[in-house]
């Protein structure tokens, strides 16, 4: 419920140590540059380092958040989607777009979210979890089982950080260290070929309990794999609403609703999947705090579902009341 006295102050979260800091500064100045009735912005941004600035000025986090009634959440990744920066808000009681810690961080954990959406019958690539203590022969033992090409990923990152699509075993070997860099843990896949999608859902929206937004259909333009060089080379081909059937399209979006629910997400996120001919719908992760950016899939699918930027915040930021 919006005040009538008085605008709400809300801190804009960019930036934070992670690898999607530019792609969260991005979101951040795009949500800045909106004129939202009810609301003034306050930039939060928070450096590489953790440093906490409010409008440009370095501040202790209980400073700044004595000062703002809620927060815009525009971070990506680490700190921003694993429940880090929501239990300090948590604590202090500050209220904030996105999902809850405890929900943030089981949705980070890739193997934990695909595992907890098996049980709702959403179908996943088969999955190999690989910590620094499994051994050669595990991996090696895998790669057999399923059969090359693999797609090897660390086990909590976003925008594609780290995911490498390999057709060897020394492929392998070098894929599985390279994701080591961003994390504990790794994911190794079957590669599942299809047409890549994408879904994403708001909460309480055109009085639907989750509304499901139009599919995107993505296409990459110099391969057959969505890594980050194709999300942000600029010339993938996405398509909204997609060249899906009306069976597939249906499923996407029962099954983006259905995540969301299950993982007992909040406000707003989008799901990634992969459309085989023969196997059907596959669920490859969740995007709790999807890019906001000018080239960004959510905001395509908002526009396909003609929804306006300024509607979609403003619908989020009343939901936090």
């Amino acid at each position: 419920m919006r005040s009538s006295g008085f605008k709400k102050r809300i801190g804009v979260a960019r930036g934070g140590p992670s690898p999607e800091y530019e792609v969260s500064l991005k979101t951040g100045k795009r949500v800045l540059s909106l004129e939202i009735p009810g609301y003034e912005w306050r930039d939060l941004f928070i450096d590489k380092h953790g440093v906490w600035y409010l409008n440009g000025v370095a501040k202790k986090p209980s400073s700044v958040l004595n000062n703002i009634d809620g927060v815009f959440n525009a971070l990506h990744g680490t700190y921003g989607e694993d429940g880090g920066i929501q239990e300090m808000l948590d604590i202090f009681g500050i209220p904030y777009t996105g999902s809850g810690r405890v929900a943030s961080a089981l949705a980070m954990r890739k193997d934990l979210s695909l595992n907890s959406c098996t049980k709702e019958g959403i179908q996943i690539p088969m999955t190999l979890l690989v910590r620094e203590g499994n051994t050669r022969d595990d991996i090696l033992l895998f790669s057999k089982k399923v059969s090359f090409p693999l797609v090897v990923k660390p086990v909590s990152s976003g925008s594609s950080v780290g995911v490498s699509l390999v057709s060897s075993e020394e492929e392998l070997e070098a894929a599985v260290e390279y994701a080591f860099r961003y994390g504990p843990a790794v994911l190794i896949q079957e590669y599942i070929k299809g047409r890549e999608a994408t879904c994403g859902v708001i909460e309480n929206f055109r009085g639907e309990e989750i509304y499901s937004l139009f599919p995107v259909e993505i296409v990459p333009h110099f391969s057959n794999f969505f890594d980050y060089d194709e999300k942000y080379g600029g010339k993938t081909l996405e398509y909204c609403p997609g060249n899906f059937s009306k069976e597939e399209k249906k499923e996407l979006q029962k099954n983006a609703a259905l995540i969301h629910r299950s993982l007992g997400l909040r406000h707003y996120s989008r799901s990634d999947f992969v459309v085989n001919p023969e196997r059907g719908v596959f669920m490859l992760e969740v995007n709790t705090l999807p890019g906001l950016t000018d080239t960004s899939l959510f905001l395509l699918e908002l526009e396909a579902s003609g929804i306006s930027f300024e509607e979609f915040v403003s619908h989020i930021l009343d939901g936090i009341f």
